[in-house]
């Protein structure tokens, strides 16, 4: 997701940020804690998608808030491509010693069901959930659809061609928008970009006909009164603007989906290594910085994980996209 393509909002406020941070380069090393025990060099932070994108400003904001909390900096390197199959390979394959880590996300608990990939979760080792925000079901404001039964409806009829955009085949929003297919029969014509922002914009041109991708990426549209929200695909309501937008489940459909980002560490990282990078990632996380940082561009702040809590969700979500995989035959 490139930088031109996201919102005012979020360009404004990454503008506000220093240089270095945007740049990749390294965040400002505490003056304390500069011994030989782990780390002693900067840790790579590997980001598997697009400088700009939701996942970088995660990754960066994360960077800047724990730099108080670790006596080296974080680095940010982006790696897109494969919905997130080269990042996440790259740390898969990576030296077990805490200096190179991922962001990684749901994605990574299905990428191999769909044969894009050949590791899985097992391989590598949760630090922490930092957020998780639900999926939404997305139209322009002049649509004719008012309602999420109305959308569906349409998109029963034959030869209806629906097209939904998503974050790319393979990504989490592809994978929503046919489970929501699977559910209810809805058939949709599945329209791949390079991430969720320029699906957005997309459909913001009249190019397709609908969105399933998280509520921060649309949360400024649907102000503004440019798009609309049908349902959210959260097991409760959505605050931040989407208060009178239904779940899913509240229309019948019993279905919850959304997307959340972490850290994870090569499978084999020592414990003692991991332990200094879950202590200093639960501080982080309390960091004013990180609130604000997230809460401008209406990322959820509240859904912070340890590792044993992050693989239970992975355990979870792996079983559930393995199963919707091989209804629909979805693979490379």
């Amino acid at each position: 997701m490139a930088l031109s393509t996201i919102d005012t909002a979020r360009r404004q406020w990454l503008r506000t940020w220093p240089a270095a941070m945007l740049l990749g380069t390294t965040f400002a090393v505490p003056a304390w804690a500069q011994g030989g025990a782990y780390p002693n060099k900067p840790i790579e932070l590997v980001v598997p998608w697009q400088a700009g994108g939701g996942a970088d400003v995660v990754g960066r904001a994360f960077g800047a808030a724990v730099a108080r909390h670790l006596p080296q900096p974080i680095v940010v390197i982006n790696r897109p491509g494969a919905s997130g199959v080269l990042g996440l390979g790259e740390v898969v394959n990576a030296k077990p010693d805490g200096y190179r880590i991922v962001l990684s996300s749901t994605e990574l608990t299905f990428l191999n069901h769909l044969g894009l990939a050949k590791f899985s979760y097992k391989d590598l080792r949760p630090i922490a959930r930092l957020n998780a925000d639900p999926a939404a079901v997305v139209v322009r404001a002049d649509a004719p659809y008012a309602t999420l039964e109305q959308f569906l409806d349409a998109a029963r009829k034959p030869e209806a061609n629906i097209r939904v955009g998503n974050a790319g085949h393979g990504s989490t929003w592809h994978m929503a928008a046919a489970a929501l297919s699977e559910k209810t029969g809805a058939q949709f014509n599945h329209i791949p970009y390079a991430g969720g922002a320029p699906a957005v914009l997309a459909l913001l041109g009249g190019h397709i006909d609908a969105v399933t991708v998280s509520t921060a990426e649309v949360s400024s549209y649907v102000a503004a009164g440019k798009l609309k929200a049908l349902a959210v695909m959260a097991d409760k309501r959505v605050a931040d603007g989407f208060e009178n937008v239904p779940t899913l489940k509240e229309r019948k459909v019993d279905l919850s989906i959304g997307i959340w980002r972490g850290l994870s560490a090569p499978r084999n990282t020592p414990d003692e290594v991991m332990a200094v990078l879950k202590t200093a990632t639960a501080k982080a996380v309390k960091e004013p910085l990180w609130i604000d940082a997230l809460q401008k561009l209406h990322f959820s702040t509240d859904t912070y994980a340890d590792d044993a809590a992050l693989e239970a969700v992975m355990v979870r979500e792996s079983a559930f996209f393995k199963e919707l995989s091989g209804k629909l035959k979805i693979s490379n």
